[in-house]
């Protein structure tokens, strides 16, 4: 046990390695990224900044995730699944608001990114844990409750943000009048502040599989990182973050050059944006219903979702009204159509406490139909 203990704080610090190459990696672009993304005219050298800002962004926002799933463990309900949440959103919002605020004309900027958060989510990352879970465990349960206390919010939500604007007759496109943008701002907020109260404080019950063991706050699983004061878990969070929200807007340079110069589809932007911030909790996500947590799957994967549309659309609705930049929410009607088949069969596959493969296949194969039309519309 006291070898175990001095060799606590050097697991520790290998741990937080990556910090060092993301933190050198934020300095430099800070100090010369204008210079190095001035010309991406060489394909050689746009993949090049492409692929170091891409990778490097990934690893930091799934270091910051890390943390705060750990800070989430620390501190407890309420307090966790608010810091995690918001640790998440933040990344998006970061992301989305740089590539918004850099493009030259890309109204439907954060549009594509919660529309791609919302298929990778609800088909690819819930279609994987289903299938992975489902083959390896052959049928798995959650609680029901739960699930469909996430897709009463979810399915107004994503109506009112991505298919209402479309349908609205006071802009002459899909987009909202001041008025009607401050109206779902606070709409978005209302219900999605109604369902935390919801899920951490009145009706916890419905988030928790009931033949699971429910720790204290504090207790961590087996295999766990050994634990550390909150305060470090919230400095190390930071310092992870931070580099994240300065790296997003150099990713929005080649990001744009390969939308706006070499005439890549415009849902392109959106799903790198999307792959980025919905990595980390899809390995959550996975790992958890491999080891037969699904409900813990569940919470990750629909939890991400709402927060994306209960949060975001606010944040960028915000960011557009402040910047005067034109938010254009009202998806197309391919996409359209794509959301309510989405939204039905997440219906249908959260009707019973029960899973398999076959519901996970349906999902992934919904995916696909997604990446298809992202490249032919």
């Amino acid at each position: 046990m006291e070898h175990e203990a001095e060799r606590a704080p050097t697991r520790h610090m290998s741990s937080e390695l990556p910090l060092l190459f993301v933190a050198g990696t934020a300095s430099l672009f800070v100090l010369l990224g204008d210079r190095w993304l001035a010309d991406l005219s060489n394909p050689f050298w746009l993949m090049l900044m492409f692929a170091w800002l891409f990778l490097t962004t990934l690893w930091a926002a799934l270091a910051a995730v890390r943390h705060a799933d750990a800070l989430a463990i620390l501190l407890g309900e309420p307090y966790g699944t608010l810091v995690l949440t918001l640790s998440v959103i933040c990344v998006e919002v970061s992301m989305i608001s740089a590539v918004m605020l850099h493009g030259r004309n890309n109204p439907t900027m954060a549009r594509d990114a919660m529309f791609a958060v919302i298929m990778i989510v609800l088909n690819g990352m819930v279609g994987l844990a289903l299938l992975a879970g489902g083959w390896r465990h052959r049928e798995q349960h959650y609680n029901l409750q739960g699930a469909n206390s996430y897709l009463a919010v979810l399915i107004p939500l994503a109506v009112l943000s991505l298919v209402l604007p479309v349908y609205t007759v006071t802009t002459p496109d899909p987009s909202l009048s001041p008025f009607q943008t401050v109206f779902l701002i606070i709409i978005s907020l209302a219900l999605y502040s109604a369902f935390l109260a919801i899920q951490t404080v009145r009706h916890s019950q419905y988030f928790i599989d009931p033949d699971d063991v429910v720790e204290p706050p504090g207790s961590l699983p087996h295999g766990a990182a050994p634990p550390r004061h909150p305060a470090v878990r919230v400095l190390l969070l930071l310092a992870y973050l931070i580099p994240v929200v300065l790296l997003a807007e150099k990713l929005a340079l080649p990001i744009d050059y390969v939308v706006e110069t070499l005439g890549a589809p415009q849902a392109l932007a959106g799903l790198v944006v999307a792959a980025v911030v919905v990595t980390p909790e899809a390995t959550g996500a996975i790992r958890a219903a491999l080891a037969n947590h699904l409900q813990r799957s569940v919470n990750i994967s629909l939890g991400s979702v709402l927060a994306t549309i209960g949060l975001t659309v606010p944040a960028v609705l915000s960011i557009g009204l402040i910047s005067g930049r034109k938010i254009e929410l009202g998806l197309p009607p391919t996409d359209v159509v794509m959301l309510m088949l989405t939204l039905m069969v997440s219906i249908v596959t959260f009707s019973s406490a029960r899973s398999n493969v076959l519901q996970g296949l349906v999902h992934l194969l919904l995916f696909l139909a997604y990446i298809m039309l992202v490249f032919q519309p």
